[in-house]
């Protein structure tokens, strides 16, 4: 019962930056888990970011210190704002939102490329 819309992805050069924005809407109010995954060709599907309902984040090794991901003042919005992109960061990325009662909710997928 949540829909989300995701914005924000294109073609940068390494060493760049690009923010995606993911909007979510419906029943929302279950929500307490908002993050962001990527998937390369031939590869899984890999956690980037998370952020908590209380403002907790959390990274994955390979994007720590050049991601942030962060949210609204209403917590309906989820941002991943990214600097300092290198071509290994190119892949489609996906927003995802759950809570504990609620279940997962994915986007449809942004892609990102990174050309060196």
């Amino acid at each position: 019962q949540v829909q989300l819309v995701e914005s924000g992805g294109g073609l940068v050069q390494a060493g760049g930056s690009l923010r995606l924005s993911c909007v979510a809407s419906g029943s929302i109010s279950g929500i307490n888990l908002m993050g962001w995954y990527r998937q390369a060709p031939g590869e899984q599907r890999e956690l980037v970011a998370t952020i908590h309902s209380g403002g907790t984040t959390h990274y994955a090794d390979a994007v720590k210190g050049r991601f942030a991901i962060s949210t609204d003042n209403a917590k309906t919005t989820v941002y991943l704002q990214m600097n300092s992109l290198k071509p290994e960061d190119t892949a489609v990325y996906y927003c995802n939102v759950g809570g504990q009662l609620l279940g997962t909710y994915w986007g449809q997928g942004t892609q990102v490329t990174v050309s060196s």
